[in-house]
């Protein structure tokens, strides 16, 4: 049968019960994140390194590992906290609620941004115990992990991610607003 979406009507604000966006959508968000956490993360080191008198960058790295760590949660956190979504889940038309639709607090966003991590943490381990190195194998783990934990999401009968699951959250597709059409000046 087709595939029913979860949607948020603007007029109403209520969830229907229905299940979650589609895949693509939520993976193109995925790096669209990626992109806008880089300059994130660079940011967070500059403060570290300026803050820790950081000369060298094969010193502190434990130190800056706990900080970008810390600046990801707050990020997450916040917007999902604030908005229930982040800038990328903005473009994308994503929100994360509860599962009952319902606007998330602060203990459930924390308890989502540690979950989280299940999409990259096998992977880096599995990096570290294989003595793998370089930035090809690790892109290639990375990659095959993300897709591979995406991948069981077609195992829940909702098609959410299992730390959602988990954390009693879902993302949600939210329609663009209806933007006011210009009127031609005379």
């Amino acid at each position: 049968g087709q595939r029913r979406r979860t949607t948020m009507t603007p007029a109403s604000g209520r969830l229907s019960r229905c299940q979650a966006p589609g895949m693509a959508r939520r993976m193109a968000c995925l790096v669209y994140e990626g992109l806008l956490l880089f300059g994130v993360v660079m940011g967070a080191g500059l403060v570290y390194g300026v803050a820790t008198d950081q000369r060298n960058a094969m010193e502190g790295t434990w130190g800056l590992r706990a900080a970008v760590f810390l600046v990801l949660g707050a990020y997450f956190v916040w917007f999902w906290t604030r908005h229930g979504q982040t800038l990328a889940m903005r473009t994308w038309h994503l929100k994360l609620v509860t599962t009952d639709g319902q606007s998330i607090g602060h203990a459930r966003a924390v308890s989502r941004y540690l979950l989280s991590w299940i999409w990259v943490l096998p992977a880096l381990a599995g990096l570290h115990f294989s003595g793998a190195m370089g930035s090809a194998p690790a892109a290639l783990a990375l990659c095959a992990g993300v897709l591979l934990y995406a991948a069981l999401a077609g195992l829940r009968r909702d098609r959410q991610f299992w730390h959602d699951a988990f954390c009693g959250t879902r993302l949600v597709l939210v329609p663009p607003a209806d933007k006011p059409v210009p009127t031609q000046a005379t």
